[in-house]
């Protein structure tokens, strides 16, 4: 990443992409570039914009922002979206908007750099992707629960 203003990097680089079905698993590496910025009111913004090997063009974007409960405890609401300029039928991939997802973490700060958090997230899919789901028999509305860890040094 470079960094282009006070608050907004510019990142470029790889990322493999895959998909686990019928017992197989399929890959495919994608070029991305991106800013990743602290806007107006620490509302922090990424996207990405993603080409693979084909010339398929998609592109994805998250905004969250912490809402400090305590010092040390956090909550994080959280929107990704992701869309699509090509169908990419091995993947799944509709065109246009393929999925929203709307969440909330909650956030324990042990160390700024360390902080162990749990959420839970709603991820809906959209036109030819929610088709997608349904012949493999998805759903294209799914609650998820999180937890990990968030860490930086």
């Amino acid at each position: 990443s470079k960094l282009t203003h006070p608050y907004t990097e510019f990142q470029y680089g790889l990322r493999l992409e895959t998909k686990h079905s019928g017992g197989t698993t399929i890959a495919r590496p994608q070029a991305v570039v991106g800013f990743q910025s602290l806007m107006p009111y620490n509302y922090e913004l990424e996207t990405g914009l993603y080409v693979d090997l084909h010339g398929n063009v998609s592109a994805s974007m998250k905004a969250e922002k912490d809402l400090l409960i305590t010092q040390k405890l956090i909550l994080q609401p959280r929107l990704e979206a992701d869309a699509a300029l090509q169908q990419v039928d091995r993947f799944g991939v509709g065109k246009g908007l393929n999925n929203l997802s709307l969440g909330l973490r909650l956030r324990y700060e042990i160390r700024r750099e360390f902080a162990p958090y749990i959420g839970i997230t709603y991820e809906k899919a959209f036109g030819k992707t929610a088709s997608f789901a349904r012949q493999d028999g998805g759903d294209p509305g799914q609650w998820r629960f999180v937890a990990g860890v968030r860490m930086w040094f």
